[in-house]
This record gives C-alpha cells, structure tokens and sequence, in this order.
C-alpha cells in the first residue's frame, strides 16, 4: 500500500507536462502530495488521501489502494454541472469553487489539460492569463 500524499509518477510526468505549458506557474510539494501554483495561488494540487484520516475517500479504494486526487479551480457556476454526474468529478471538501477528480487508468488527459489550463486561467494575473489565448 502507498503512503498518503505518494502520487505515481506516471500521473505526476502526465501533469507535469500540462503545467509546464503554463506562463510563470511552478511545481512545489504541499502539505501532501504535489501542487502548481501562479504567484502564491494554487492551480492543481494532486495527491493520496489516507482514507482512514477522510473515509470520504473510501468509496474510491481500487484493490486496497487508496485513489489518486486532484484538485482544481472551476468558476462557481460550472461547479454543479462538472460535478453532478459524479464518478470522477466531485466537490472537493473545501472552497466554493474547488473540484476534484480521481485519475488513473480511466482518465482523459485531454479534458485534464482543459480544466487544469482553465484553473490556471482563473488564478492567474489577467495579463499572464491573456497569454493562454494568444
């Protein structure tokens, strides 16, 4: 079993290569896991919850491994439609307008780059945000 906060390397290379397309954002470890940030705003954070710590989690634990985690930044009006279809979106348990995804086998990383460059779109200074559309 993984520790909590240990991301697999083939998401994190995946994720890696999304953010690296995006003006000034950098990589950093958080409290658990592994975020992006613009300036001191965080566009995606990826992580391992410890399901016995947030048993939220548990309900996505695949053949006793605990599911991977990101979460990202969706406009307040987009939240209820991304994530009310459920399985892998779902309301992350902090913020107004904080999603969250499961990732692995099933994910499509072309909706991933969309959302994560949408993330970085709202957390991002205006001019440097400009510079996506360019």
């Amino acid at each position: 079993m993984s520790e909590p906060g240990d991301v697999p390397p083939d998401i994190l290379d995946r994720l890696r290569a999304i953010c690296r397309g995006l003006p000034e954002a950098y990589e950093e470890p958080a409290w658990i896991g592994v975020r992006w940030r613009i300036r001191k705003r965080t566009v995606a954070h990826v992580y391992v919850p410890d399901v016995q710590r947030y048993p939220e989690y548990a309900a996505h634990v695949v053949d006793g491994e605990p599911p991977t985690v990101m979460t990202f930044r969706v406009p307040a009006d987009d939240l209820a439609g991304l994530t009310s279809s459920g399985f892998p979106f779902f309301r992350a348990l902090w913020g107004d307008n904080v999603a969250a995804v499961i990732l692995g086998d099933h994910t499509d990383w072309t909706e991933i780059a969309e959302l994560v460059t949408d993330s970085y779109c709202a957390m991002a200074p205006k001019f440097l945000a400009a510079r996506m559309t360019e």
